[in-house]
């Protein structure tokens, strides 16, 4: 096949489908941020790219000396003491910070610690993480301002409770203003806390989880950082801690030897290895270039700018597209409860609707405590002139839902694949792309 058809072949193929080259991802808590090509080209130099995993340290030291200083730069970002960088994703991140809650408690011969608590606002894969690693969920209810409940907390609290799990900002996009009250309740009860770094892009460079009293978190190198999402991976979701965890981290560890770097196999105390060799290595690459490009004033300017942009498009939606909750940080979450029971159009129908507007959807109906959630997080990277062409797009759906619903109800019409039988979908799924399909 001539080099020209091929090149047509992925063209075609890569407009069938959204991604951050072509507009506005606006999924919320997913921080879907535009992927600089510069971190691309420096993951594919050819000392990087041609590294092998099973090279002796001595013929490492360049990956060995960028992995242990970007844990540095995670560090202070983070506020925190040591860190993993071997965890493959944010989930992954989860469950080995609260491995750790448990090594910590076993160390100590608390073992009774069983519960975990995790608010009724929580991403979906924190009970699952507390549960797979042998713990029992404990939900926590959220006040009328969308942030933990500080008399909930309180009556949970005994020497059963091994942590609490609190993203900050919350899913909502709102901030835990107490926290550390509620740092000082937790760790006043034995427990530890763990913040899923899931939201950090609201708060780096200007308050770190370390100072709020977090003793763990996972980061997500794919949200916050601007290495690529998705696609089966591979991902990166570091691990931080406190000094007094340290010892439990995943082995090997990174150690700085005089002038050298070395792999610390010397761990008694770990919890092991969570993945193969020492995490997925060109996507630290991409994070570490992304951190020194911007600097210290520059990942501040970046949060400024994500809060900035959410404020901004909060004030343009909020009179179509209600927020319970109030306007977010970061992202915020719209409620589509009223058009609903005015005109029978769902959140899912918007949701469809704006795929023929050339978006991808929000995230919908999440978190659980708003009726037919809309969740929008513009990120910093997107234009005034973009982030006014989305708001344009969702208000002239809601204009299309009060004068014409079956319009939004068939919703999407301009795409590859229109309508599904989600049902059906789910049950005979096929992720496979062939001509045949386009029929």
């Amino acid at each position: 096949m001539p080099e020209h058809e091929v090149v047509r072949h992925y063209t075609e193929i890569s407009l069938k489908n959204h991604h951050v080259d072509r507009a506005l991802y606006p999924l919320g808590s997913c921080t879907m941020k535009y992927n600089p090509k510069v971190n691309e080209q420096m993951a594919r130099l050819s000392g990087f790219a041609g590294l092998h995993p099973f090279a002796p340290a001595e013929a490492a030291q360049g990956a060995l000396g960028l992995m242990h200083e970007l844990g540095e730069l995670l560090c202070e970002v983070a506020g925190m003491d040591s860190i993993s960088l071997q965890p493959a994703a944010g989930a992954q991140g989860e469950l080995t910070g609260v491995l750790l809650m448990r090594a910590y408690h076993r160390a100590r011969g608390d073992e009774g610690r069983r519960r975990v608590l995790i608010p009724d606002s929580a991403h979906g894969t924190n009970p699952a993480t507390v549960a797979l690693a042998g713990f029992e969920v404990v939900e926590l209810r959220s006040n009328e301002a969308g942030r933990l409940d500080l008399d909930s907390l309180r009556s949970v609290l005994d020497a059963d409770v091994a942590g609490l799990m609190l993203t900050n900002p919350n899913t909502l996009g709102v901030f835990e203003s107490e926290i550390l009250e509620i740092s000082e309740l937790v760790h006043g009860s034995g427990g530890l806390m763990y913040m899923d770094g899931a939201n950090l892009n609201a708060l780096m460079g200007i308050a770190r989880p370390g100072d709020m009293g977090y003793d763990i978190v996972h980061l997500n190198l794919h949200k916050t950082f601007s290495t690529p999402h998705g696609g089966g991976g591979p991902g990166a979701g570091p691990v931080a801690v406190k000094a007094r965890l340290a010892p439990f981290l995943p082995t090997p560890g990174l150690k700085k030897e005089g002038e050298s770097y070395a792999l610390d196999w010397d761990r008694p105390e770990s919890i092991g290895k969570i993945h193969g060799f020492y995490g997925n290595f060109g996507v630290l690459v991409r994070a570490y270039t992304y951190l020194r490009m911007l600097g210290r004033d520059g990942v501040r300017e970046t949060a400024e700018a994500a809060v900035l942009n959410n404020a901004y498009m909060s004030a343009r939606l909020e009179e179509r597209f209600p927020l319970p909750y109030g306007r977010g940080m970061h992202e915020s979450v719209y409620s589509g409860a009223e058009l609903k029971r005015r005109t029978g159009v769902k959140t899912l129908d918007v949701a469809k609707r704006l795929l023929d507007y050339g978006f991808h959807a929000p995230t919908i109906y999440f978190p659980l405590i708003v009726s037919e959630a809309l969740m929008t997080e513009p990120t910093e990277t997107e234009t005034r002139e973009e982030l006014d062409r989305y708001a344009d797009a969702l208000i002239a759906i809601a204009d299309e839902a009060e004068h014409d619903p079956e319009l939004v109800t068939g919703a999407p019409h301009a795409t590859p694949v229109t309508r599904l039988d989600e049902g059906r979908a789910g049950r005979r799924l096929d992720v496979r792309w062939s001509f045949d399909n386009d029929a």
